[in-house]
């Protein structure tokens, strides 16, 4: 190797490096070890299982090697000369992301190969509002710092986040976990990165996962995007109610959780994902 350069950003407490190999090659390098989040590594492995199976066609890194000897796992991909968005948001860059992501879920339509649902995926992690809900009835938690209005409706939000699993079925393989810091713009293409998460589902979950982000990020409201969509469009709106609700549960509720080990700036992100995501679903409810 003649040169490396550490890429900043994204939720992972491991490397992410891009390197100039003697021969001439540029390869971006992944790489996870037991410590801090000894569990973490396991998100590599999912992550070169995934692109492994990929099309060609997928605007995605090609996984070129994997290095693993039970504790510690590198990924090697292509490099791509990219960069993410400009932060806050361009309008011209998230209008280009906008149609990726639509041409991202017809390319993946249907999954190209076997993957967990996305409500096996989360159905553990999106059961936060009934946790809330348990612990308030409990008396173990008086969910002081919990949103008034998601307070005086935590019945409802947690009726609309039990039947997530159900609403988010389709034949659609999503990234699940969409954020500026997993997107790389070139000159002439958009490309999706960090794929552990990937699962199949209805091909709007992903946007509806996005922009939560995108309007903490400085973007438009979500609705306004979302709604003038293709995906959104066709979305049945119960469907989508009850989707937005599980993730802005789990959104909220982990954000009221410490931090995982080399994590410390994922809660704030999290919480401020959720606050939006309430929003959204806040407006659908109120103002159909």
């Amino acid at each position: 190797m003649l040169r490396s350069r550490s890429e900043p950003g994204g939720f992972s407490p491991g490397v992410a490096s891009r390197l100039l190999l003697s021969d001439g090659r540029r390869v971006f390098a992944k790489v996870l070890g037991p410590e801090p989040n000894p569990g973490s590594v396991e998100v590599h492995r999912r992550e070169a299982e995934v692109l492994g199976r990929m099309p060609r066609a997928a605007p995605v890194p090609r996984l070129l090697s994997v290095y693993d000897d039970g504790t510690w796992v590198a990924l090697f991909l292509t490099e791509v000369e990219g960069r993410t968005p400009q932060l806050p948001w361009r309008r011209s860059e998230l209008d280009r992301v906008l149609r990726a992501t639509t041409a991202l879920a017809t390319l993946l339509t249907p999954a190209p190969f076997r993957a967990a649902t996305y409500g096996e995926r989360h159905r553990e992690a999106f059961a936060r509002w009934q946790e809330m809900a348990d612990s308030g009835r409990e008396g173990t938690d008086r969910l002081e710092d919990l949103d008034p209005w998601a307070r005086d409706h935590l019945g409802d939000l947690v009726l609309l986040e039990s039947k997530f699993e159900e609403a988010s079925s389709g034949s659609t393989l999503l990234h699940s976990d969409l954020r500026a810091d997993n997107i790389l713009l070139t000159k002439d293409r958009v490309y999706f990165a960090d794929w552990p998460g990937a699962c199949v589902g209805a091909p709007w979950v992903d946007l509806v996962g996005f922009l939560p982000s995108v309007a903490m990020q400085g973007g438009p409201k979500p609705w306004t995007l979302f709604d003038g969509s293709a995906l959104g469009r066709d979305a049945e709106p119960d469907r989508v109610d009850s989707v937005l609700a599980a993730l802005a549960g789990f959104l909220l509720g982990n954000a009221r959780k410490p931090p995982p080990p080399g994590l410390s700036t994922l809660r704030p992100f999290q919480r401020g994902q959720g606050l939006r995501a309430l929003e959204w679903l806040r407006h659908r409810l109120d103002d159909p």
